[in-house]
């Protein structure tokens, strides 16, 4: 079978972005869905949950446009939370896969953005599949982006370097065992000496996860991978702040009622380590991310 035969199933595809108040994520974004365009004759859309434009309902618009009657949305997440669970689904006409942990009710305050879904200009199917979760082409590129850092010799060794995974946590136990999972993957995988800590939410902290690790390493150096799809103020600004590093991207006023907890409480514990902190990029548009988005949307489509 032909998956990019548009006579096998009009299908269209979205993949679905949280949004951001700055530009690099949009800038990722725009080039991962180009790049799955060149992978795939099915018209494909982004959609953001939030903040950004197109927005999920346009992009559905958009899609009927082209007289798709089958629609695809994945969403570009590591990780399954109120986002994937809860927010998407009703966005795209759906059930919620899950209790909202924010508003257990089921009552949203009168300016929440639940409360102002934009309807569906679409008859059609709607397939949401899963986020990305711990797959092992994630495990490679975060290897990649590690390895690349020792590929010179006289600027690191392994044995005074210690890498920390950075996830973003979650009220919901989704997030935890995504970076918990990819940690075991990872220390399978290599010889590096690696932990995890959590920008919010879930413990441990940043600070408190670096000083447990360095109570039995006396690292010079450290690797922080912060595990997210696309820069934007938590790789920007949060992360950066609560590793005392400097950052040029100033406050902005979270308006968009984004529901997480930005109080950072943890950035007042000392964090024990002077040594140099080598602070990579997140995952952007990769082509292995590329790879596993096609490989779970033509999986949906030979069903």
């Amino acid at each position: 079978m032909d998956l990019n035969s548009k006579s096998a199933n009009n299908v269209g595809i979205i993949l679905i972005s949280h949004g951001s108040t700055l530009p690099f994520a949009n800038v990722v974004f725009t080039e991962m869905v180009e790049k799955f365009k060149k992978l795939s004759d099915f018209p494909v859309e982004i959609g953001y949950m939030k903040v950004s434009e197109p927005t999920i309902s346009q992009a559905v618009h958009n899609l009927s446009l082209k007289s798709v009657d089958k629609i695809i949305a994945i969403p570009i997440f590591l990780a399954a939370g109120i986002h994937t669970l809860v927010d998407i689904p009703l966005m795209l006409g759906m059930e919620k896969k899950e209790l909202d942990p924010r508003f257990l009710d089921g009552e949203y305050p009168e300016n929440h953005y639940l409360n102002h879904i934009n309807s569906l200009d679409f008859d059609g199917e709607i397939v949401l599949l899963d986020c990305i979760g711990p797959d092992p082409l994630i495990l490679q590129i975060v290897k990649n982006k590690v390895d690349e850092i020792f590929t010179d010799p006289d600027t690191l060794d392994h044995e005074n370097t210690g890498i920390i995974l950075i996830s973003h946590g979650s009220r919901l136990n989704y997030n935890s065992e995504f970076i918990n999972e990819l940690l075991r993957m990872f220390k399978d995988e290599t010889n590096y000496k690696v932990t995890l800590g959590f920008m919010e939410l879930t413990s441990p902290s940043i600070p408190v996860a670096i000083n447990e690790f360095l109570k039995n390493n006396n690292f010079k150096n450290l690797i922080v991978v912060p595990v997210f799809i696309a820069p934007g103020m938590h790789t920007k600004r949060d992360i950066p702040k609560i590793l005392k590093l400097s950052t040029d991207v100033k406050d902005i006023e979270h308006s968009h009622h984004h529901g997480h907890d930005h109080s950072h409480d943890h950035e007042d514990i000392e964090m024990e380590f002077n040594g140099k902190i080598i602070y990579l990029d997140p995952i952007g548009s990769d082509p292995l991310l590329i790879d596993i988005i096609k490989q779970r949307v033509d999986a949906e489509i030979i069903k």
